[in-house]
């Protein structure tokens, strides 16, 4: 679904959107589903009992949760050594494809193949996911019942045999591996690492972390779990959230494209077929869009009465045709597990508000957070 082209891509997209849709996404069902896990990862959090906590895993575990209950019709415990074992894969290859050697290795493959270096170990962690997701598509194959598909691995193993008389299918045993991967990894890491990225936001401004409390007081109380349809009354909530996602800028060159036609672009002419990356960074710090763009600023989405106002500047999804096919899923999680967290707990610093550093560890493929720990205070 990311990298692919053409009619395989158009066929793939529109299976796996209608699929995730009849699963949940986008519906009320899949918001308890998210209620559910934003319930687990708040009572996981009380026990630190205001300790200094890394959130890494913590919200990996509750955003990957989500969406493993729609891939593989299931959800995992919080200390299952296996599923550990997948959410740190994941969180180490977003790392490593948005270091130095990860951009490297995309601008010269055929040189950086041969060379020893860091950036063999994507592969390495890649084939492991690989093999768990082919290891979860064999146990639901041996469990398969027809008339009652349980997930996506359950309505692709179908979609293949009643193609497999089709030699022009795309739905075989290894496009399903990969679009299981896909979702998997994109389901979990770009969500997470937006929600790493609010904490130490909010802790960095607390008078922020302050706003969005007296909404969620205001609006949702301190016992019932707050819901997608309390944002409409939440706009300085929703401005922070789009705001985090807009100075975060989690994928700040988007996915690659390629243009359809040949095409004249500043001069240059790109002929058809060729590789281009959308560079989202460009818009999300443009200063004709956002005022004093290089600055955390949740009134760049407020407008003069307070209210939430959108920004067509705003391509954290990125845009088109090949815009973020899980948007939506995404946009409900982010509200929930960050409201759910401010709700139950004051997320305090270990290091005073101004030794704080927003700015990103690595930057390229990815932007990612800074490690570090925090105290979640009751409220």
């Amino acid at each position: 679904i990311a990298f692919s082209n053409g009619d395989k891509w158009k066929v793939l997209r529109r299976f796996a959107i209608q699929t995730l849709r009849e699963f949940g996404m986008g519906r009320r069902s899949i918001e308890e589903r998210i209620q559910e896990e934003a319930r687990c990862m708040v009572e996981d959090l009380a026990k630190t009992k205001a300790e200094p906590v890394d959130p890494t895993f913590l919200i990996s575990r509750g955003v990957s949760n989500v969406i493993c209950s729609i891939v593989f019709g299931d959800r995992f415990d919080y200390e299952d050594k296996k599923f550990l074992t997948l959410v740190g894969l994941m969180n180490n290859n977003f790392q490593r494809l948005s270091s130095w050697w990860g951009q490297m290795y995309n601008l010269f493959p055929r040189v950086l193949y041969y060379l020893p270096g860091p950036h063999n170990r994507i592969f390495e962690n890649f084939e492991k996911l690989r093999l768990f997701v082919l290891e979860m598509v064999k146990m639901h194959q041996e469990t398969l019942d027809p008339n009652s598909p349980r997930d996506f691995i359950d309505c692709f193993l179908l979609k293949m045999q009643q193609e497999k008389k089709d030699p022009l299918t795309y739905f075989h045993m290894n496009t399903l591996v990969m679009t299981t991967h896909n979702l998997f990894f994109g389901g979990t890491e770009t969500t997470s690492t937006t929600l790493r990225y609010g904490i130490l936001i909010l802790m960095k401004y607390p008078e922020m972390q302050a706003k969005v409390y007296e909404e969620i007081s205001r609006v949702v109380g301190p016992h019932r779990s707050p819901s997608f349809e309390d944002r409409v009354q939440m706009p300085y909530t929703e401005a922070l959230i789009h705001e985090i996602q807009r100075f975060a800028d989690i994928l700040p060159m988007g996915i690659p494209h390629a243009v359809t036609t040949d095409t004249e672009f500043h001069g240059f002419v790109l002929p058809k077929g060729t590789n281009v990356m959308p560079v989202l960074y460009s818009i999300h710090k443009d200063a004709t869009q956002f005022k004093d763009p290089e600055a955390f600023d949740p009134t760049n989405f407020l407008d003069e009465k307070g209210g939430f106002r959108r920004r067509e500047a705003f391509m954290a999804f990125s845009a088109g045709k090949r815009v973020c096919l899980g948007e939506g899923l995404a946009r409900m999680e982010n509200f929930l597990f960050l409201t759910t967290l401010v709700q139950r707990f004051t997320l305090q610093p270990v290091i005073p508000t101004e030794e704080i550093d927003i700015s990103p560890m690595i930057s390229g493929l990815g932007n990612v957070p800074r490690p570090y720990k925090f105290r979640a205070v009751p409220r």
